[in-house]
């Protein structure tokens, strides 16, 4: 937090956030997928759905008009998937508007360093996963080191500091996922706060993130790789820094997040 001293100094730099969701997931458009799937409350992406993180990676990449220095990810394969897309785009060594996954491209893997933070996983309650696809047994099977072999070769930082280490407990209350998703985002933004981050997450966690930080905002749609930008002034005190507060950047364009807000 920001003292009240630095409300009236210029700000040593910005921090931006960018709160994003996975791509298209397998079982919204093929119902059979789940009578099969050893892991039913783990979809993977459809080919669309690779194609849209890919592309919307390409999107940030030409367009915020800053980097992403470090990516942290849910557990969850859908949002593995699509931060592997996001990642090869913004890593890309030559950009070819012809090419539309990451299948075979090469990529400069010191751009950016990916974490997997299991504080930004799916809402777990039935809310976000029918009771009858959980695990009888408990055991989600989320196997870090199994999830961070998925990402692009070379990007992984094994020494970064998760603010979660284990999953939440199953039936977390509704307003118990939206604590943490806010937490969370301050969190890895507060360990980090020299860097520009991007937090591939769930549709919940981006609505959070628009409706934490925007006074009165309603999020009533998230579409797949929506996503939410933050941005907070850094202050340099002595050998010390302060932060200032999260702004929602105000869209420019679509970027697929529906809200409203009251009437003055």
């Amino acid at each position: 937090m920001a003292s009240k001293e630095t409300h009236n100094k210029r700000p040593d730099f910005y921090q931006n956030v960018v709160v994003m969701r996975h791509g298209d997931r397998m079982d919204n458009f093929d119902p059979h997928w789940v009578t099969t799937a050893p892991r039913p409350w783990d979809p993977p992406l459809i080919h669309d759905g690779r194609v849209r993180a890919f592309n919307t990676g390409r999107k940030f990449r030409n367009g915020l008009g800053y980097p992403i220095d470090r990516v942290f990810v849910s557990p969850f394969l859908r949002c593995i998937q699509t931060a592997s897309e996001v990642v090869s785009a913004l890593c890309v060594l030559r950009d070819d508007p012809s090419i539309h996954t990451s299948d075979g491209l090469p990529i400069d893997s010191s751009k950016v360093k990916v974490s997997v933070e299991l504080g930004l996983c799916e809402m777990m309650s039935r809310e976000a996963i029918i009771p009858a696809l959980a695990p009888k047994d408990g055991n989600w099977g989320f196997d870090v080191t199994e999830r961070e072999a998925m990402l692009p070769a070379g990007t992984m930082d094994k020494n970064a500091k998760r603010v979660y280490k284990e999953l939440p407990k199953w039936e977390e209350p509704v307003l118990g996922t939206r604590a943490r998703y806010e937490q969370v985002i301050k969190d890895l933004a507060d360990n980090y706060h020299t860097e520009n981050l991007l937090l591939v997450t769930h549709g919940e966690g981006v609505g959070v993130a628009l409706s934490a930080f925007l006074k009165n905002a309603t999020v009533y749609e998230v579409d797949y790789c929506a996503y939410v930008e933050l941005k907070r002034p850094i202050f340099k005190e002595d050998q010390s820094f302060k932060v200032g507060e999260f702004e929602v950047l105000t869209p420019s364009g679509q970027t697929g997040v529906g809200y409203f807000l009251p009437s003055a």
